[in-house]
């Protein structure tokens, strides 16, 4: 894993679930450091599938939406990470849900 913490390791843990998996960041966590501690990347980019761990890391290039289970976007970079939530990353887009 690339992605390690080293350092504030006694906040409050967060669960939260990722394609079904269980997960666990720690309180203050954006959704971006806490994917990339559980997982090792963010998601994979759209044409070959490569793992991607987010660009600019301020929510200016656009490379780190994810999607909530509701089908919902966010920016995992800004996003805090809230207990119980439901991101989903090699989820097939057919299986979201629409958005009213």
């Amino acid at each position: 894993m690339a992605f390690t913490r080293l350092a504030e390791t006694g906040r409050p843990p967060v669960a939260f679930t990722v394609d079904g998996i269980a997960a666990e960041g720690c309180e203050g966590d954006t959704v971006m450091v806490a994917l990339l501690t559980a997982r090792g990347h963010l998601r994979r980019e759209e044409f070959g599938g490569t793992p991607r761990a987010g660009f600019c890391m301020m929510g200016a290039c656009q490379d780190c939406w994810v999607r909530l289970a509701d089908g919902s976007r966010i920016r995992a970079c800004t996003t805090p990470l809230s207990p119980g939530m439901d991101i989903r990353i090699d989820t097939p887009e057919d299986t979201w849900p629409t958005l009213a």
